[in-house]
């Protein structure tokens, strides 16, 4: 039997829908993905931690669940919304179905939503706070815009003490070779530390993948302690939140910069740039998805690209000695910089897909080159 399922905003918006997976009342920040494919790892990035995603794909959940593609130990959206969840199930990893595998893992989702008419709604109004209920707690709407009313917001908190590891662990999985074939497996290859603010499975596999040993630490780790590991470079990792309020992080790259290279992906991105003196802002309803185009400044290229964020670096920001290197070009905001001297860059987007295209695979390429170098990185 189906119940009820409501998303309430805190704008007083209501969509009625059918409930599915878990029971219950959660909250979170209401966004959508354009990504076509890909469910199950932007279910588990926890990037998205805090977030009620809304899937632009009118039909999700074909393809199941297997446990080859999770990014993460456990899913980390507040809730999941769709049009259409799909009656049937086919695909050769296939292990379960979706619905099953949110209520085990306690996540809220919900079907039959007016997904078009959300997310023109949040385009228009940006993103908001909302509410997400299945069963008993859905027959009240407007109990649940006081909830929204009344929950996180997201400008201003700090999500990576909820998602970094609690201790240091070393990486060792590559990529399926169905996938990446080009692996360089080398034991004593150089070792890499990643500060994990927030890390997807799949960017330790690229580095893996190119001979790196990789070590990752929880993210308030110290720069004394960072260095004592002996590392021949640092990651700075994607993570949920308000990158401005994440400052022992910021103090930390503040102190590494021009010691080792440094590469940052999101969060990392935002957060290289807040060290170098550069400022942060909310955009009005992200880029989430995996069709995202980007200029490489340095060579003329296009790449499209996958991106999961809601904060950007300012267009007016002084990086002291940092230039950025990638523009969005769907609203030219910053996708890229590098510093002149000291061997550091990053990009807002997500080189590594899942989900997503592998144009800017180069990238964890470059990081590679630069930690045998040891010289200035460069595009």
């Amino acid at each position: 039997m189906t119940k009820q399922g409501v998303l309430a905003l805190e704008d007083g918006r209501v969509f009625m829908g059918t409930g599915f997976g878990s029971e219950g009342v959660q909250t979170g920040e209401i966004v959508f993905n354009t990504s076509m494919t890909g469910y199950q790892e932007i279910l588990t990035d926890p990037s998205y931690h805090k977030q009620i995603v809304t899937m632009t794909v009118p039909h999700v959940g074909n393809t199941g669940i297997n446990l080859e593609d999770v990014e993460s130990s456990k899913v980390w959206v507040s809730g999941f919304i769709v049009r259409s969840l799909s009656p049937i199930v086919s695909n050769w990893r296939n292990r379960g179905d979706l619905s099953s595998y949110l209520a085990e893992q306690g996540i809220i989702g919900l079907s039959d939503i007016a997904t078009r008419a959300l997310v023109r709604h949040i385009r228009e109004k940006g993103v908001m706070r909302a509410a997400i209920a299945h069963g008993e707690e859905a027959t009240d709407p407007q109990a649940l815009v006081k909830t929204a009313r009344n929950s996180l917001d997201m400008s201003g908190a700090n999500l990576v003490d909820d998602v970094t590891t609690s201790e240091p662990y070393h990486w060792t999985e590559q990529s399926d070779p169905q996938w990446y074939a080009d692996h360089q497996i080398d034991p004593n290859g150089p070792l890499i530390v990643a500060y994990d603010y927030g890390i997807k499975r799949n960017i330790l596999r690229m580095m893996t993948d190119r001979g790196l040993r990789v070590s990752i630490v929880p993210a308030q780790t110290s720069i004394d302690d960072i260095m004592a590991m002996n590392p021949s470079g640092v990651f700075l990792s994607n993570g949920p939140g308000d990158p401005d309020a994440v400052d022992y992080a910021i103090n930390n790259v503040k102190n590494l910069l021009g010691k080792v290279p440094v590469f940052g992906i999101c969060l990392g991105h935002q957060i290289l740039a807040l060290a170098l003196g550069g400022k942060t802002e909310k955009m009005r309803f992200g880029h989430r998805g995996g069709n995202q185009p980007v200029k490489n400044l340095l060579t003329g290229a296009v790449e499209i690209s996958s991106h999961n964020h809601g904060f950007a670096v300012s267009g007016d920001s002084d990086l002291n000695g940092g230039e950025v290197t990638h523009i969005n070009l769907n609203d030219n905001t910053i996708s890229g910089l590098r510093h002149k001297e000291h061997q550091a860059f990053s990009v807002q987007y997500h080189p590594e897909a899942s989900p997503g295209p592998h144009d800017s695979l180069y990238l964890f390429d470059e990081f590679v080159d630069a930690v045998k170098r040891g010289d200035k990185v460069s595009h």
